[in-house]
């Protein structure tokens, strides 16, 4: 038996005077802001490496005036809808989601799933660094939701998505033909795979390995993480072309009543948050998919890239989806305007930057 000790009254006492100091440190830094960030991804994602990069700063950088609290997979809210309709109504303060998974509610968010706008990385991070676009978003989902949800940035979740299958190699749109690609529940993503003459099956994320497997379908539109993710490859999943024809774009939503009770030093820094978090979603795929991609080799997978005519060849066959778009969703036309010019300016900034850098 271990030796009881006694404490005695004079260090009992400054024993007693650390914690009511403690506590008085406690309370005067206690946050004047709490914020509830919701992310139906679980803890491997992007969404929870922005979330942390946001919590850190924000909570350092408002001296502990704004407490940020996590809340991954359905802790608060199980999907889009949902979520989206607790921000509105306050039971969350921070959301983030696919276009697909806001689209229900703010259609022409679809925009962001047209294919091949966006050619790369660098290209789509300019479009949604440089705000222009997201601003424009942002002042249409505040007056569409009667001032209650803000954009507040586009980051990224999972890279791009791109055409896999498990029966051949895929280097035109041609190849694709006759084959059965899953896609989720919505116009736009079955509009470009009827478009490149494959058939849409709409399935749910849950059932597509036993889909794939048993041959329900014969591929789908996906990155190279959630791929090896859900280890795809052991489904028989084995053919990836980087066509990459739509970024994964992360819409970050924030209660507008919220932000606009903070005191515009906090605001700042919670803008300056998100900017930061946005940085951390951009780098976060870029890493983790180095090493899915060596998983997916090693797993028999095999990755083509397509050259600069066969991707063009991808571009063609796109073209009823823009049609689709404008002539479906309210005010098409000026979305896919100001994206697609917004694409146009950046690219022609990055071949500016590189003449540059090539000297």
């Amino acid at each position: 038996m271990l030796p009881r000790i006694k404490i005695n009254h004079v260090i009992a006492s400054a024993l007693i005077g650390v914690c009511v100091m403690l506590g008085g440190i406690q309370q005067a830094y206690a946050a004047e802001f709490n914020l509830r960030a919701v992310s139906n991804a679980n803890e491997s994602d992007e969404d929870y490496d922005g979330l942390m990069v946001f919590k850190d700063y924000v909570e350092s950088h408002s001296n502990g005036k704004i407490g940020v609290d996590i809340y991954m997979g359905s802790q608060l809210c199980s999907n889009g809808v949902e979520c989206l309709e607790a921000l509105e109504s306050g039971s969350i303060d921070i959301y983030i989601s696919t276009s697909g998974g806001a689209a229900s509610m703010f259609p022409y968010i679809q925009v962001l799933d047209l294919p091949y706008i966006l050619p790369n990385d660098r290209v789509a991070e300019t479009v949604f660094r440089t705000g222009d676009f997201t601003r424009a978003l942002r002042q249409q989902i505040l007056q569409d939701s009667g001032h209650s949800v803000r954009l507040m940035t586009i980051g990224n979740t999972g890279g791009w998505r791109n055409f896999a299958n498990t029966k051949h190699t895929v280097k035109t749109p041609a190849d694709l033909k006759g084959m059965k690609i899953r896609t989720i529940v919505a116009d736009l993503p079955q509009q470009l795979v009827r478009a490149m003459g494959a058939s849409p099956t709409p399935i749910p994320w849950g059932d597509l390995f036993t889909s794939l497997q048993t041959g329900v379908v014969d591929g789908s539109k996906n990155g190279i993480t959630d791929i090896m993710g859900m280890k795809f490859t052991d489904a028989g999943l084995k053919y990836l072309t980087l066509d990459g024809h739509a970024y994964m774009a992360a819409l970050w939503f924030m209660n507008n009543d919220v932000f606009e009770k903070m005191p515009k030093d906090l605001r700042k820094v919670v803008v300056d948050g998100f900017y930061n978090l946005q940085q951390a979603t951009f780098a976060s795929p870029k890493r983790k998919s180095i090493q899915a991609y060596k998983d997916f080799k090693k797993a028999g997978g095999e990755v083509y890239v397509p050259t600069p005519a066969e991707k063009a060849q991808f571009k063609e066959a796109a073209k009823p989806v823009y049609a689709w778009f404008e002539k479906n969703v309210k005010n098409g036309d000026k979305w896919y305007n100001l994206l697609n010019n917004a694409a146009i300016k950046a690219e022609k900034q990055v071949n500016t930057d590189d003449a540059k850098d090539l000297k």
